[in-house]
């Protein structure tokens, strides 16, 4: 998810209750709720490699090890510093050892499972394994989401600001909402992709291999279906109100490549693109005298932000 999303989830942690455990528990939680994503570094290498790279190592089991344990460390060493210093703010509780590890660890560990939740892709066991995890649930920008979030931290600050009682309520509420969503998003996905199964089993006399209910912005009710055979591949829509519609078209995975092997030979499997994709195609393109090989994701085909997620290399006769 988006950084503000990690950042909202720390907030309502804290504004449940968890504020109140120990000093800079606040802050503590919202760093730690995006701590993870330190590997966004990676996009400074330019082209893809980030692909590659990012939610892998930093979002795995040893990461989650580790990284609570030094924001613990930095976050004990601020609060040292200030006090010598004798800038630390009056109200500000004292720091309980216990709790403040466990609040960097709660905080830590909401990011992944947050991650999870979209189409982009986890490497949720990194370094032990590369397998990519997806929760197909949540567009990876949730407005609702936000909106949830925003309204329950905003409240209940309000409430504690002007000293009312059951300051947390609202923020209970708010996470009990997002359960509730998140919840009921996950099952929209998995009848999504139920019904495309068998819609493109009856329009196409072919069982899909892979089927994946693409979240889309803003419409939570709708997704958009993608699905592949081990030749071919396609795509619908599905809504709670309409069911499911599927293209009257199927394409080939290497569409104008001669076979599989030609598409292998012009690019090898170590592509950060294709070592991070989920739904590989292949084209070719001709532009005046020159044939390109365009390599891409059928889940990011969107003019917007396509290029992101494509890779072109040039081809000579073989593929022809």
């Amino acid at each position: 998810m988006d950084n503000l999303t990690h950042s909202l989830v720390g907030a309502l942690l804290g504004q449940m209750g968890l504020k109140r455990k120990t000093g800079v528990a606040m802050p503590t939680l919202i760093i730690a709720a995006n701590i993870p994503d330190i590997d966004a570094i990676t996009t400074l290498l330019g082209g893809q490699q980030h692909l590659a790279l990012r939610r892998g190592l930093t979002h795995g089991p040893i990461a989650m090890l580790v990284l609570p344990l030094l924001l613990w460390g930095a976050m004990l060493a601020f609060d040292r510093w200030q006090t010598k210093q004798g800038k630390r703010p009056e109200k500000r509780l004292p720091v309980h050892k216990g709790w403040l590890l466990a609040l960097a660890y709660i905080g830590c560990l909401s990011h992944p499972m947050f991650d999870w939740f979209n189409s982009y892709g986890i490497r949720l066991l990194e370094p032990f394994s590369s397998q990519w995890f997806y929760g197909d649930t949540l567009f990876i920008i949730d407005i609702w989401l936000w909106a949830a979030l925003i309204t329950g931290v905003w409240v209940s600050r309000r409430r504690e600001h002007t000293g009312k009682a059951h300051w947390r309520t609202p923020a209970l509420i708010s996470f009990a909402a997002i359960c509730a969503y998140i919840l009921a998003n996950g099952l929209i996905t998995g009848r999504a992709e139920q019904l495309t199964a068998e819609a493109v089993q009856k329009t196409f006399n072919v069982a899909p291999t892979l089927v994946v209910a693409n979240p889309v912005p803003v419409q939570f009710w709708k997704r958009e279906m993608l699905w592949r055979n081990n030749r071919h591949y396609g795509q619908g829509s599905y809504t709670v109100f309409d069911d499911v519609r599927i293209d009257n078209s199927m394409r080939a995975h290497y569409m104008g490549v001669a076979d599989k092997n030609a598409f292998e030979a012009n690019v090898t499997r170590g592509l950060p693109l294709l070592f991070w994709s989920r739904m590989p195609v292949a084209q070719i393109v001709d532009a005046g005298n020159k044939r390109t090989l365009k390599i891409s994701d059928q889940r990011f085909t969107d003019p917007l932000v396509g290029d992101r997620f494509s890779a072109y290399f040039p081809i000579g006769d073989e593929s022809k």
